[in-house]
């Protein structure tokens, strides 16, 4: 991680600690206490995935980034799993990365279109097939929102394009407002329905039939 260290650092980004595997990232987490983590996938001892649920349940308003250099759905599932707010593969760049963690850090979660139609789409096939996983953390955190009813209809419109991964820029672009008034509907939802980001939105979209598999919205 020491490489991430000097770009961060160098972009004005405290580094506050480092550790050499899942362990001892957890440790050092709760010691530290730090607003984002950067978590590797493959790490000795513990992996980054399990490392990343438990910074999570000891620090529930840290945000975590998870790092790979493998660009698999499995890891994109497994990390939103764990509770994550973004996913980065090693190559990314310096602007990228910085970009990212001040994004997280600001209570957002860098969810990309394209991860976001994989997300989804694996929960079609998961449903299809009648094999729903409920243990999946999202989920199993939303489960109980599954009615949409405190949401009025303008904000029942911005749950689906979050669903099929719109940034708040392009929701603006979308609907023919400000950021500004995007941000107050985002938040509105996600106080209504206790979503931690839009990971959690993107899979209550979906669990409610909001976005179809392939991003579509399902007229009701």
């Amino acid at each position: 991680m020491t490489g991430f260290r000097l770009i961060l650092t160098s972009r004005g980004i405290e580094v506050v600690g480092e550790a050499a595997d899942g362990v001892q990232a957890v440790a050092e987490a709760e010691r530290l206490r730090p607003d984002v983590v950067l978590m590797d996938v493959r790490m000795p001892n513990l992996d980054g995935l399990e490392a990343a649920e438990r910074v999570l349940r000891l620090l529930p308003h840290c945000r975590v980034l998870v790092l790979t250099t493998f660009d698999l759905d499995r890891y994109v599932y497994a990390a939103l799993a764990a509770g994550a707010s973004g996913f980065l593969l090693k190559d990314v760049t310096a602007a990228h990365l910085t970009a990212a963690v001040r994004l997280v850090n600001t209570g957002d979660a860098l969810l990309a279109p394209s991860i976001s139609r994989r997300l989804v789409e694996r929960y079609a096939t998961a449903r299809e097939a009648g094999r729903t996983d409920t243990s999946y953390g999202p989920a199993a955190a939303t489960a109980v929102h599954l009615d949409l009813a405190p949401l009025p209809p303008r904000e029942l419109e911005v749950l689906t394009l979050m669903g099929r991964g719109l940034s708040n820029t392009e929701l603006a672009e979308a609907l023919t407002l400000s950021e500004a008034t995007v941000k107050t509907h985002v938040a509105r939802i996600f106080a209504k329905l206790a979503l931690r980001d839009r990971a959690q939105a993107v899979v209550l979209a979906y669990e409610t039939g909001l976005v179809a598999p392939g991003g579509s919205s399902v007229e009701n």
